[in-house]
């Protein structure tokens, strides 16, 4: 086969979005999923002469994303949940503690950025199982190379023949490494695995819409499974248990929230909301990317990744405006 001289952006683009849930599988944020998958069509296209034709287009890319993927985390420490990083707080804003950088993070992924574009059910029951917040930091502690050959084996299905090619190793280098990833996620809690939503969760959060706009807490408590979890990266505090959430939420601090608006949207297979706070300068300001978790008909999971992170990215990431006009 000759080798092209150039690819056009028509050739590649096709793949941005699954490469960018692979890279947010590797990297754990959102943001630099991002930027791993524009580095990787960069240099997709400035090394098109060095693309032979001996593997798909699409295995090639996947091993470029996989050194850019290698190369950015060398630069950066394990990225973490706050629950990672230390024992349940008491709703007292004394325990907040100082901001910590973005980078400390597993961050959220819109769907729209990430998720199959197809309607097949095994495919979308996949990609949310595989996209948790949870999974995600637990994929974390793998060192890279067992991460991706997890990723590509168990969650996009290669054969282990294909990932052994990609990581330039031997089928029982890939298997070895597939054995010892499920022992160090066997030994990790990942969390209530993700279901699809039904007519009842769907009611559920209706009720916390309303909830949340009238700031009801008393009514939003009782939407929570009683060892409902709240996190607010990049703080590394967090609550645990749906009455100590309900005092957090009357502390001065979150009383802030009252008058919010929430848009809807969706991260991470899951329900999600951007929340804006009131401007005093008149309309809303963007605030936090809310992603709810749910189970057995309660919210177990209230995961607020503040806007202060990076607040020119954050909000545009899940196509949501940077103010709402009144």
């Amino acid at each position: 086969m000759a080798m092209p001289a150039s690819f056009a952006t028509a050739e590649l683009e096709p793949f941005r979005r699954e490469l960018t849930g692979y890279c947010y599988r590797m990297l754990g944020s959102g943001f630099e999923a991002e930027d791993a998958v524009q580095e990787t069509m960069v240099r997709a296209w400035k090394g098109a002469t060095s693309f032979e034709g001996r593997s798909s287009l699409r295995s090639w890319l996947y091993r470029i994303a996989t050194n850019v993927c290698i190369d950015m985390q060398r630069q950066v420490q394990r990225r973490a949940r706050p629950m990672e990083m230390g024992p349940a707080s008491p709703p007292d804003e004394s325990h907040l503690g100082p901001l910590l950088t973005e980078a400390a993070w597993v961050t959220p992924i819109a769907d729209a950025r990430a998720a199959p574009e197809g309607s097949d059910p095994a495919e979308i029951a996949q990609y949310r199982e595989s996209v948790r917040l949870a999974f995600v930091t637990a994929l974390q502690h793998l060192p890279a190379r067992q991460r991706a050959a997890l990723i590509l084996c168990e969650v996009l299905s290669w054969p282990a023949a294909d990932a052994a090619e990609l990581l330039e190793t031997t089928v029982a280098g890939v298997n070895s490494a597939l054995q010892r990833a499920r022992a160090t996620l066997g030994r990790l809690s990942d969390g209530p695995r993700s279901q699809p939503l039904d007519d009842h969760d769907r009611h559920l959060l209706d009720r916390y819409l309303d909830a949340f706009k009238t700031y009801d807490i008393e009514r939003l408590v009782t939407l929570l499974h009683e060892d409902a979890t709240q996190s607010m990266p990049p703080f590394a505090m967090w609550i645990e248990g749906a009455e100590n959430i309900g005092r957090w939420m009357v502390q001065p601090g979150p009383l802030a929230c009252r008058g919010s608006r929430l848009v809807a949207t969706t991260a991470n297979g899951c329900p999600a909301f951007g929340q804006y706070r009131i401007d005093p300068a008149g309309g809303w300001a963007p605030w936090a990317i809310q992603v709810l978790e749910i189970s057995a008909g309660r919210i177990t999971g209230m995961n607020f990744f503040l806007a202060m992170m990076d607040p020119e990215r954050l909000f545009p990431a899940f196509g949501l405006p940077l103010h709402l006009d009144p």
